[in-house]
């Protein structure tokens, strides 16, 4: 059996679906009901996630590998990341492979992403066979511009010029099955990248083909963007985030080598993403 927290967003929906077409038994821990999430035989939905370590313990009973993702909120405040480990480690579960971020690696000491790095490190020191997948940012981020898209065809953003290698939800979905089923993976750290770099500009135009419309760009200054995500991000995450998009160090750059080495294939596109999205922006 195989346990996965944040079973209905855009990672987990996906891997709890592709664990039950492996033929696994998949607990499906989530903050809400699951209603709308992946079903099937084999899929047992339970309420909770890794931001309450209690909640996880039915959960892991009988778990022998664990998907351990943060999402929202939880990406700053929370549960102690050596509660939720210790509750995994109590379970009895030997294998942990646990979503962290790129940025882990290419600034350290960025405030930002803390949070995470606290969790590879109650991670690492668990005493469990774990792999840590680190990836950049999310192709689906663009659907922050569904709205607009579908009612002004437009899209707003920052640092339209700023090209960074997206990655598709469903390439780390693929990557944690793979590392959750397989052997080979231990005390491996994947960074998981798109094929190459694209920008907001450049994926604006990816919709409008996608589309068969005219996608109109505009570009907010960062103190606009700024004011944006400061309604639901805390200051340090906002900043940090804005460092990433608007000056990324070459590393953030460079399509990293994860998604091929695990997956036997190039990373997906950004246009792959589009295209089975596109209802988002219609």
């Amino acid at each position: 059996m195989i346990a996965v927290t944040g079973a209905t967003g855009n990672i987990g929906r996906m891997l709890v679906g592709m664990l039950a077409g492996a033929g696994e038994e998949v607990v499906a821990v989530s903050r809400g009901d699951g209603t709308g999430g992946p079903a099937g035989n084999g899929v047992r939905w339970v309420r909770g996630g890794v931001g309450d370590a209690g909640s996880l313990r039915p959960a892991l009973d009988g778990a022998r590998a664990v998907f351990l993702v943060l999402g929202g909120e939880l990406n700053f405040r929370g549960e102690r990341p050596g509660a939720v480990v210790e509750a995994v480690a109590d379970a009895g579960v030997r294998r942990i492979v646990l979503v962290s971020s790129q940025v882990s690696a290419t600034r350290p000491e960025a405030p930002s992403h803390a949070r995470l790095r606290a969790f590879e490190a109650a991670v690492r020191e668990s005493g469990r066979e774990f792999t840590v997948l680190r990836p950049a940012g999310f192709a689906s981020n663009a659907l922050a511009w569904s709205e607009s898209v579908r009612t002004r065809r437009t899209v707003y953003a920052p640092f339209g010029g700023v090209a960074l290698p997206v990655v598709d939800p469903a390439d780390i979905a693929a990557v944690a099955a793979a590392a959750l089923l397989e052997d080979g993976h231990a005390g491996r750290t994947y960074e998981l990248t798109g094929p190459e770099p694209i920008s907001p500009r450049g994926q604006a135009e990816v919709l409008a083909a996608a589309l068969g419309e005219e996608v109109a760009f505009v570009e907010l200054s960062r103190e606009e963007a700024h004011a944006g995500m400061a309604r639901f991000m805390p200051e340090q995450v906002v900043a940090g985030t804005l460092d990433v998009l608007g000056a990324p160090l070459p590393a953030e750059r460079r399509p990293g080598p994860g998604v091929e080495a695990v997956l036997h294939r190039p990373a997906a596109p950004f246009a792959a993403w589009a295209e089975r999205n596109l209802a988002a922006f219609a």
